[in-house]
């Protein structure tokens, strides 16, 4: 099977290759993640190959470098679109922005398969994701327990429009709020933005603030955990502040094991790269599909860390199929 990784900066070449899908005509199923730099979008990517491998299919891997570039995703989007792919399986960067493009896609009779965060519309075939709000769920009553009902926290957001993170928002304040009373939220409105750095900047504003006061902090994804985790070291708070995040990178599992990170909530992303693509091609060979798809989530801690189930999950083998 031949591969095809790409982020925005080779959408010059790749719109130029004869694309040869699982229909046999000129297309292909493009796989379409929010960013192409995170571990986590990694994982989705070597799960669809995998499924491409299993199902003699091809995909096309391409997006944009960073998570906040709607612009970017909308254009990759919309050459897939002019080429014809077969299908298209995307993670929407923003559940309003990319409604448009992708119900010109249905229009164009190019279904789409939407995984890791919904969209506003209709127009697609199937949403296969994680449980985001039960995640969110799961990370409140876990720091919570550790913190006995008391204390002071910060629950960090993640961007405007993502609607996987809002999710993850929700069920995590929804739950401190009825479970765990006595904990104050000392702040619950402010968006880290997609990247590590911008993370960074925003915990050291925090921590300059509340540093001396905040017992336990609450994280929604990967960039915004490693981002306040390295905050955390440079101004010596680390070990100090119950810490609970969202995604499973080694630089984070590296964390657990040193006694910074107390409890990650782990998405299966090489499962959900998987689902994806094979959910597209049984809707493309006419099978009937689910309209959701639940792709599973769980809690890491320093206690379960090395269980094999948990190892399988946060883990995966990716080095068979990446050429990295």
């Amino acid at each position: 099977m031949k591969k095809f990784g790409l982020g925005i900066f080779g959408l010059a070449i790749a719109v130029s290759l004869a694309l040869i899908g699982c229909s046999g005509k000129e297309g292909g199923i493009a796989v379409i993640p929010k960013g192409t730099t995170h571990s986590f979008w990694k994982s989705i990517h070597a799960g669809a190959l995998k499924a491409a491998d299993e199902l003699g299919v091809e995909i096309i891997w391409m997006g944009p470098l960073k998570e906040d570039d709607r612009a970017s995703q909308i254009t990759v989007v919309e050459t897939f679109v002019s080429r014809g792919v077969d299908g298209i399986v995307l993670a929407p960067l923003d559940e309003k922005a990319l409604v448009r493009p992708v119900e010109e896609a249905a229009k164009r009779n190019i279904p789409t398969v939407i995984i890791d965060s919904d969209l506003q519309s209709d127009q697609h075939v199937s949403f296969v994701a994680t449980d985001n709000y039960k995640g969110g769920t799961i990370a409140a009553e876990h720091l919570g327990t550790l913190m006995e009902g008391e204390g002071k926290i910060l629950a960090i957001r993640y961007q405007e429009g993502s609607a996987s993170t809002q999710q993850r928002e929700a069920g995590f304040l929804d739950t401190m709020r009825e479970r765990f009373p006595q904990i104050e939220i000392l702040v619950s409105d402010q968006y880290a933005g997609a990247t590590t750095e911008t993370a960074y900047q925003l915990a050291e504003s925090l921590f300059n603030r509340f540093g001396q006061e905040m017992d336990g902090l609450f994280c929604p994804n990967e960039s915004s955990t490693f981002g306040f985790l390295q905050a955390l070291k440079a101004q010596k708070l680390d070990r100090k502040v119950t810490f609970v995040g969202f995604d499973a990178s080694e630089p984070l599992l590296d964390a657990m094991e040193s006694g910074i990170i107390q409890g990650l909530v782990a998405q299966n992303p090489f499962h959900m790269g998987y689902l994806g693509v094979k959910t597209m091609v049984a809707h493309l060979r006419g099978e009937p599909v689910e309209k959701r798809v639940d792709t599973g989530v769980l809690l890491v801690t320093p206690e379960n860390l090395n269980d094999p189930a948990i190892q399988d999950v946060i883990r995966p083998d990716l080095a068979q199929w990446l050429d990295e």
